[in-house]
């Protein structure tokens, strides 16, 4: 008996601080959760109220000139550039010229032949003297009746009329046939083909024998001809930028085949109107390139100036927020955000141009977004 009553105290003392662990063990499962709950609870609190009351930095819109630039692409093309053709059918006699010759005004390029032309100007030639010879007869016959004439009732006036007219036609059939031999020559000159100016020969599509002109298969050209000493640097300005160009202005420009070299020229011509297709305003630089280390048709990088004209608003560039339906900025109005729709004009790296319902000195928003929603208060940050 003493001994069962030993085992059940035994029993009895570790059954106590099991219940006791049991029990504790609940006791922080419970508060655990809690506290939690509570962190949880407080950083939406705070989440909630830096949504509703954002802390924003503020910056005054001021007024001033943005000179920027703009990178657009360009075209170098010869200043000069011709394509050279035959304007009479005829054969390749003589071949002067090469790709890549120089050649100055005047040079003699290829020589032609066509024999049926030395035949045309033959027949013309003898026109001429039958014309002169018929002329030479009515112009006798005229002067004999105006001789006799002058004794009375010897010629009638209407016989002497007609000698008149058919000496004056006679002598305009002369001065036709003249002409017409004069049309012929000068197709002689067309089997001469001469430089127009001075140049490179960049294309040549013709051998010796080769038939030419008007009735030939071929419609290439015989040569093409490229003025390299001075280029023409080509771009096109978008709509929105024509209102700041300047045709005093300096662009800097660069090829990819020099990429280490930046070149200078001037604007010397401005289109004055749009490119129907890229609504863009054509602009030339004249580029002289003496060394020749530029080549026509290359394309380049140029940066053109855009100086401004006026004073505008000018607010920083992440101040402007552009979203599916609009382009605004955001005021601080006694600590409520108020969005403002505006439009946006040059800008730099780092500023833009604004037009819309501002004046400088208002204050916006410097890193404006749409999770600023219009009419909130927001927290200036000093």
């Amino acid at each position: 008996m003493f001994h069962s009553t030993i085992m059940k105290i035994t029993k009895n003392k570790f059954i106590i601080p099991i219940a006791a662990l049991v029990i504790g063990t609940g006791l922080l499962s419970s508060c655990g959760p809690d506290k939690k709950q509570q962190e949880e609870q407080a950083q939406t609190v705070q989440d909630e109220n830096a949504i509703d009351t954002p802390t924003v930095v503020p910056v005054p819109v001021v007024k001033g000139k943005l000179n920027t630039t703009i990178a657009v692409p360009g075209e170098l093309a010869p200043y000069q550039e011709v394509d050279l053709y035959a304007k009479v059918n005829s054969y390749v006699k003589n071949l002067l010229v090469d790709i890549g010759s120089q050649v100055h005004k005047g040079q003699l390029l290829v020589t032609l032949e066509a024999p049926e032309i030395n035949s045309q100007l033959a027949e013309a030639q003898s026109r001429i003297q039958q014309q002169e010879a018929i002329c030479f007869a009515s112009k006798a016959t005229y002067d004999r009746l105006l001789s006799t004439s002058k004794i009375p009732g010897t010629v009638s006036q209407n016989d002497l009329e007609l000698a008149e007219a058919k000496k004056n036609s006679d002598y305009a059939n002369v001065e036709a046939a003249k002409s017409s031999y004069k049309e012929v020559a000068a197709n002689l000159a067309y089997l001469e083909i001469r430089a127009p100016f001075d140049g490179v020969i960049t294309a040549r599509n013709i051998n010796l024998g080769a038939y030419v002109g008007p009735g030939g298969k071929s419609t290439d050209p015989l040569f093409v001809l490229e003025d390299q000493t001075r280029l023409r640097l080509i771009v096109s300005v978008p709509e929105v930028y024509t209102g700041g160009l300047n045709d005093k202005s300096d662009v800097t420009f660069s090829v990819e085949a020099l990429p280490s070299q930046k070149f200078t020229a001037q604007i010397k011509r401005l289109a004055g109107a749009l490119d129907t297709k890229l609504r863009a305003e054509r602009l030339e630089m004249d580029v002289y390139n003496k060394d020749k280390r530029l080549l026509p048709h290359m394309f380049a990088e140029v940066d053109v100036p855009l100086p401004a004209h006026d004073s505008t608003f000018i607010v920083p560039k992440t101040a402007v927020v552009t979203s599916t339906e609009k382009v605004f900025i955001i005021k601080i109005n006694n600590h409520r955000a108020e969005w403002v729709t505006v439009k946006k004009g040059v800008s730099t790296s780092d500023k833009t141009e604004v037009y819309g319902d501002v004046k400088a000195g208002d204050v916006v928003v410097k890193q404006a977004s749409e999770e600023i929603r219009d009419g909130s208060t927001v927290k200036e940050k000093q």
